[in-house]
């Protein structure tokens, strides 16, 4: 070829390649300018709207409260209510058709109030729709923190918003993004990872999945919770004091809602904890200066659980806040307060249009005005088999392997008799935890969800007998799997110290018992660990000859033995450092990597795998 074709060619070449960059930044550009103008096109719309409301129907679009709470359709229909939420307690009815015909009747009511402003319906769905039995329940966030995997957290986040939007809701009060400092609080289990790092890639993963495209019926507003500092107390105390400087709040806990905001997250709830000695709920330089100003959400901020009434009623106002959790019996009480504040001079109007504004931005960006109702034919869509199948995945990658002596792992299928033991080995709400149909979780089996021993009874050709009560009389059993850990438990009550709590970093002595029933006595002895967070079982480690930490696997619990039997391999690591023993809680935090004395029996990231797997 000569040089004159070949420089020809080459020009044609980077002609084709100069066409081609300019066709996709046109697109790009056609798809800004297009976001852009819907953008202008919903503020437009809001500050009309704004401009035709009363006072009262301002702090109206404040208020939410529950469904079962004590109020009229006239409360509705005067536009007195801006967001009604499912909580711990009577539920919509008893499926989710009865679920979605309840808040369409809400609904309808808000419709047909005086601007036909349409209503958020808010719930903690935070691993899966929890609060409907029959949904698809992942494991909770630690185990999806032990997956690695932020497209599964993703995924996982878009099969939640499906099946909430079929139970008739479209905001949830997920992820909660902290960055736990000590086991000993409650809701370690809640939050991905001790990592900054990890806990923002799970953040975007997590936004992005329940939001996608916001005014699509098969998403939801997600929250991000609970700004700020709330894993970070001293002693792990839920609603306590965190001591940080703000040097370090600034580069550990708030880089993830920098994530969360980058990726247009709609709402961030703000903590029950104090910082420094100032009540989160009312702490204007974290919420109006930093959150809204420098990092430029546009989005609500909302209360926690009565946290008007709570933590300084209209100095939490002042503070930034947008939106109040007005349940039980605080609706009159915020009303008449901030109502009487305004007049008083005591909350400026600015601050109120501020609020509302950033309601309604929200409930227009969700398409509500538009699409007010729930897509009825979503209710097909609970706990289908491919959601089920993602949680199971979700199940087997978020299991860590901590020992595997001699290859006592896999268990080969023919090996002959297995021996299950423990109660958490067949009952699916021990295995799932807390915020699981019920607010502290229950301990019964609950509908669609399969257990860790019907699992096993499925890979196994073998016998598998159950010895629920760690009887020790199945000593010619070739393989033990004993199955042992925490009560399900949620917030406070699963504070380690809290009298209102049973909670402990180490297994209670019936479990113990299980284990002695079976190790050291020529049987393969492999360990389940179902817990919410690290536990101090260093002893039990050294009994066992495998030793695997399944977190909380929620509703797919068969997909335990997908990993112990060798059909996949173990991928999971360690979200948090494991501890040796109890004294290394006895300072105000954990044995985590934050704790520069901190010498865990395992760092953060560690987890064994099958060397030879195929």
């Amino acid at each position: 070829m000569s040089g004159f074709m070949k420089e020809n060619k080459q020009i044609r070449l980077s002609t084709r390649l100069l066409m081609m960059l300019t066709v996709s930044m046109g697109l790009l550009f056609a798809h800004s300018c297009a976001t852009e103008s819907k953008e202008v096109i919903i503020e437009q719309k809001v500050e009309t709207l704004l401009a035709k409301m009363t006072l009262d129907e301002k702090i109206g679009q404040m208020t939410q409260i529950r469904h079962f709470d004590e109020f009229t359709a006239q409360d509705i229909i005067s536009g007195s209510v801006g967001s009604i939420i499912h909580t711990d307690g009577p539920t919509p009815g008893n499926t989710a058709e009865e679920w979605q015909a309840r808040f369409i009747e809400l609904q309808k009511q808000a419709m047909d109030s005086r601007l036909g402003i349409p209503l958020l319906f808010g719930v903690d769905a935070i691993h899966g729709q929890n609060t409907f039995e029959g949904a698809t329940i992942f494991p909770h966030n630690i185990g999806m923190g032990a997956t690695q995997n932020p497209e599964l957290v993703k995924e996982a986040a878009a099969i939640t918003a499906i099946e909430m939007q079929a139970t008739g809701f479209n905001w949830t009060f997920s992820p909660c993004i902290s960055i736990p400092y000590n086991e000993k609080w409650g809701r370690v289990y809640e939050a991905f990872s001790e990592s900054t790092s990890l806990t923002r890639k799970y953040t975007k993963a997590s936004v992005e999945g329940h939001q996608g495209n916001l005014a699509d019926k098969t998403t939801v507003m997600a929250t991000a919770k609970h700004y700020v500092g709330d894993g970070s107390t001293e002693y792990g105390k839920e609603g306590g004091n965190t001591s940080l400087s703000i040097q370090e709040v600034s580069k550990r806990l708030l880089p993830p809602y920098r994530e969360a905001v980058n990726a247009g997250i709609g709402a961030i709830m703000v903590g029950f904890n104090d910082l420094s000695g100032i009540s989160m709920h009312a702490h204007k330089p974290l919420i109006t200066d930093t959150l809204k100003k420098r990092m430029g959400f546009d989005g609500i901020v909302v209360t926690d659980w009565k946290g008007y009434s709570r933590f300084g009623k209209n100095d939490v106002i002042n503070a930034g806040v947008d939106m109040v959790m007005a349940v039980d019996g605080d609706m009159k009480p915020f009303q008449e307060g901030l109502k009487a504040g305004v007049e008083k001079g005591e909350v400026s109007m600015a601050r109120i249009d501020d609020a509302v504004r950033r309601i309604l931005r929200q409930k227009f960006r969700l398409g509500l005005f538009e699409h007010p109702f729930p897509d009825t034919t979503l209710t097909s869509k609970i706990g289908i088999t491919e959601h089920r199948d993602k949680a199971r995945q979700a199940v087997r990658e978020s299991m860590v392997l901590l020992k595997n002596d001699d290859k006592t792992l896999p268990i080969p299928k023919d090996v002959g008799k297995i021996v299950v033991v423990g109660e958490h080995a067949n009952n699916t709400g021990l295995q799932s935890g807390g915020w699981t149909i019920r607010w502290q979780g229950v301990s019964r089996n609950y509908d669609g969800a399969t257990t860790i021993l019907e699992g096993i009874k499925e890979m196994a050709n073998g016998a598998v007998v159950y010895d629920s009560t760690g009887t020790g009389q199945h000593t010619d059993a070739k393989w033990a799997v004993v199955v042992v850990g925490e009560k399900p438990y949620a917030e406070f009550f699963g504070d380690i110290g809290d009298e209102r709590g049973t909670c402990s970093l180490t297994l209670t002595e019936k479990h113990k018992k299980y284990i002695n029933a079976y190790s050291g006595k020529s049987i393969n002895t492999v360990i389940i660990l179902i817990s919410g967070r690290p536990l101090v079982v260093t002893n039990e480690i050294a009994e066992s000859d495998a030793f695997v930490a399944a977190w909380l696997p929620g509703s797919e619990g068969a997909g335990v033995a997908e990993v112990l039997f060798g059909a996949y391999n173990f991928t999971g690591k360690l979200p948090h450092s494991w501890p040796v023993s109890v004294d290394d809680f006895n300072g105000k935090y954990g044995p985590n990597f934050w704790n520069k004395n901190a010498n865990p029996l395992h760092e953060i990231g560690f987890g064994l795998s099958y060397p030879d797997f195929r």
